[in-house]
């Protein structure tokens, strides 16, 4: 069994007072589904009281009315325990207003600003992309993420790097075929991935917890795990099964609204804590499929 993850104690939220479909950037996406604004904001509220009430901390960010996806909050930027955060350069036009709000919070907040954008000219990377696990931070690219911003990573914050190369449109981020549980254990959804992508899975995951088709795209991976509680939007009985094993509370809440706009309880939280001495390496090391 795998010891508690060091990280997913402090979250930044988006309060969804602006959450709107008004174009179309995923395949769950259409302008003639819209949320329901009360609906959306007690969905919302649901989420924000179970991290607290599981033992962690939520900093709460307004909402820009001219930036309808910033309610997903996991893609404003990638936040170190050491107080470093390395701003999304976001893919889709639309979303790159939402950075001007997240710069202003991250700096406000302590967090020293890095860019692989560079004031918007450099390769894109949108942190939903990317999480701390074992001995690396494992970034998912191609669809948001492009390759070229691994090594930025990697040599800027002199850190190790895995990449996984994301070949299914419905997986768009990493967020939504992997999720970290505990140090030895994630949920993977190996179709998302291309086939060297897929073989080093097994090199990254000790104990992988691999999803059916069901319950990949019944979000079940766009989870977090709290403490000793995992919050989901679905989880099957052998799922829970699974984390009950492994000594977990399993929490699920209805997140419906937010779906229609391609995301779930891990999109709508950034972890502010993303622990790097571990994975820490002078001058970087970039690790990509074979």
């Amino acid at each position: 069994m795998g010891q508690p993850l060091e990280w997913g104690r402090r979250y930044l939220m988006v309060q969804p007072d602006h959450f709107r479909i008004d174009y179309v950037i995923n395949p769950y996406m259409s302008t003639h589904d819209q949320p329901d604004p009360a609906l959306t904001l007690k969905q919302w509220e649901s989420l924000r009281q179970a991290i607290v009430d599981a033992g962690g901390e939520v900093e709460v960010l307004a909402q820009r009315a001219d930036s309808p996806d910033m309610v997903y909050a996991m893609n404003l930027g990638l936040a170190a325990a050491d107080g470093r955060a390395m701003l999304s350069h976001m893919r889709f036009e639309p979303r790159r207003l939402e950075s001007l709000s997240a710069a202003e919070w991250f700096t406000e907040a302590g967090f020293r600003l890095d860019r692989t954008g560079g004031e918007g000219v450099g390769p894109h990377f949108e942190s939903g992309d990317a999480f701390v696990f074992g001995d690396s931070l494992v970034v998912g690219y191609g669809p948001r993420t492009e390759e070229a911003a691994l090594k930025h990573l990697a040599t800027e914050w002199n850190i190790r790097v895995r990449g996984l190369r994301i070949a299914h449109e419905g997986m768009y981020h990493l967020d939504l075929p992997f999720c970290p549980v505990d140090s030895t254990h994630a949920m993977i959804y190996p179709p998302a991935f291309d086939a060297a992508s897929q073989a080093e899975l097994s090199g990254i995951v000790p104990d992988p917890i691999v999803l059916t088709d069901e319950e990949a795209f019944a979000f079940s991976a766009n989870s977090i795990v709290v403490g000793e509680t995992i919050i989901m939007p679905a989880c099957s009985p052998r799922l829970y099964d699974v984390f009950t094993d492994l000594g977990l509370r399993v929490v699920v809440l209805d997140l419906s609204e937010f779906h229609k706009g391609g995301g779930s309880i891990r999109c709508l939280t950034n972890p502010l804590d993303f622990p790097l001495a571990a994975i820490s390496t002078p001058g970087g090391e970039l690790v990509l499929p074979a």
